[in-house]
């Protein structure tokens, strides 16, 4: 197994595709690099990732696999890890952190990319978790294709969810809306009346089914018979450890969770830290997470080479007037 060294000109926090994507420019650039990974990706209960050109249908775990392989093979570090602090280090001005792990092992870093992802809370349902990723799911473009004409509901479960059986109608037309605990606007209930979609009112209180989902029970003991549920889980970024650098996750505009805002570079408001993937855009698919990864990795390296290029002028100058 890979060892950490003492010091790396750019720490990754997360090995998903943003972080192995970012880490892969870095090394390509002749940074060091390493990439802490605390191994639990978000996609790890799907079959296959999907709308990534090339790769459609890999397993997600292989895809990491590969992207672990080819940056180590540009000379990069690959750890398994679980990262609880960063710091500042050394002189504040320079922009240096101390980057500290939960076995106590510490690595500092001239710059810092998050790439720690997001955390899926799922709504409190018996039943639900045991077919997340699976016959649960939340994407139409991640998982739609898996579950086209069967019969599917889907669960008012976040601010999202009539987007979603909107979307979802586009892939079968035997979808319904389960109302559950949520208000249905009379606007909304118009738009999917018109998209065809059967609104059934009541709370669900267990997702049915062994191996296989069967249907969904109501508190009134009906049960509706299904093959797929949609759910809209919030999504809380898991980068909180950082709020004593001043980086606090907020609100996301769309209401499905927090997130650490970012310009669209990946540059945080913290001074030589920054972001890619779904720790700042929760809705980021694994191709989207990996274009982010590596314009964050560009940018950093560009950040260092002027850094660099100023520190010459300043001691070709010097060394000039010392003439």
């Amino acid at each position: 197994m890979t060892q950490l060294d003492d010091s790396y000109d750019v720490v990754v926090l997360g090995g998903g595709a943003a972080g192995l994507n970012a880490a892969l420019m870095l090394a390509r650039s002749r940074r060091s690099v390493a990439v802490i990974d605390a191994g639990a990706p978000r996609n790890a209960p799907a079959q296959g990732v999907h709308g990534l050109l090339g790769r459609e249908g890999m397993p997600p775990l292989e895809l990491l696999e590969i992207g672990r392989a080819e940056v180590r093979g540009y000379g990069g570090h690959v750890v398994s890890g679980e990262v609880v602090s960063v710091a500042r280090a050394g002189d504040t001005a320079g922009a240096e952190f101390l980057v500290t792990l939960a076995d106590g092992s510490t690595v500092s870093a001239r710059r810092i990319l998050i790439a720690t992802g997001l955390a899926d809370e799922l709504p409190d349902v018996p039943g639900l978790r045991e077919h997340w990723g699976h016959d649960v799911l939340h994407c139409p473009y991640c998982h739609g294709w898996e579950v086209r004409d069967q019969r599917i509901a889907v669960l008012a479960s976040s601010p999202m969810s009539v987007h979603q059986a909107l979307l979802f109608s586009q892939l079968s037309d035997d979808i319904v809306y389960l109302s559950h605990t949520a208000e249905l606007s009379d606007e909304d209930a118009e738009k999917l009346v018109a998209r065809g979609i059967r609104i059934v009112d009541g709370k669900v209180v267990e997702v049915l089914g062994t191996g296989r989902l069967t249907g969904v029970q109501l508190a009134d003991g009906s049960v509706v018979e299904r093959d797929a549920l949609v759910v809209g889980p919030r999504m809380n970024t898991r980068a909180t450890f950082l709020t004593d650098l001043g980086l606090i996750p907020e609100p996301h505009p769309s209401g499905m969770g927090d997130h650490i805002p970012a310009d669209p570079m990946g540059r945080t408001s913290v001074p030589g830290v920054w972001i890619a993937g779904n720790a700042t855009d929760p809705s980021a698919q694994v191709g989207a997470a990996a274009a982010a990864g590596a314009m964050a990795g560009a940018q950093i390296n560009a950040e260092l080479v002027m850094a660099e290029t100023a520190a010459a002028v300043d001691a070709r100058r010097t060394e000039s007037s010392s003439v």
